[in-house]
């Protein structure tokens, strides 16, 4: 008859997955965030897009709503219901993103003013959901207390800064980007430097 786990074996078990978890998430978070920053200033320096440039593009902005619903549950419970909002909307807009990135791929479309130029609508309404839901999600990272607070307040300056940027110089719109980007790097770092026996308890 096989021996049923003892109560410190589950929470060995269950420390494990979480340091997992936190390993994935927050290292989800800086990389991909790092290569996102990358991908803009080669699109800067470049003067449009790439094929490279689009890759770098393409995988950072599809890996952001895994790891941003990582970031939501690495603070359940005390996140609550709006960063569940806030996390679910965040990753929606992005998956919407992720599809321009395609459409660039396919369309030979050579840069940012000629995409959105031709999906102009389709930016509008997921800009204002990434908008919407990054601050509220930064709202409830600041509430939560999990996560230090100034990455909650730089990701709501970053999406704010995003938005009113957008029709802006390229130098500009790359530097608003880079802040939001900035954002999930700190709370990657944040999640990494978490103590094995922290499970979403505020600072």
């Amino acid at each position: 008859m096989a021996t049923q786990p003892s109560g410190g074996d589950r929470d060995v078990r269950r420390h494990g997955e979480s340091r997992q978890l936190r390993v994935l998430v927050g290292l989800g978070a800086m990389v991909f965030s790092i290569i996102y920053i990358l991908s803009d200033l080669i699109e800067l320096a470049q003067g449009g897009f790439s094929p490279v440039q689009l890759a770098l593009t393409y995988a950072a902005e599809a890996a952001l709503p895994l790891f941003v619903l990582g970031i939501y549950a690495l603070q359940r419970p005390h996140i609550g219901r709006l960063g569940l909002i806030g996390a679910l909307g965040y990753a929606y807009s992005y998956v919407a993103f992720t599809a321009t990135v395609v459409y660039s791929f396919v369309e030979h479309t050579p840069d940012w003013v000629a995409l959105t130029q031709r999906l102009d609508t389709w930016f509008l309404v997921h800009g204002a959901i990434m908008v919407v839901a990054g601050l509220c999600f930064g709202l409830a990272v600041v509430r939560a207390g999990v996560l230090p607070r100034w990455t909650a307040y730089m990701l709501m300056t970053g999406v704010c800064l995003v938005a009113v940027t957008v029709d802006m110089p390229d130098p500009v719109r790359v530097a608003a980007a880079t802040v939001r980007a900035a954002a999930f790097v700190g709370m990657g770092l944040a999640i990494l430097r978490m103590p094995d026996r922290h499970r979403a308890e505020p600072a």
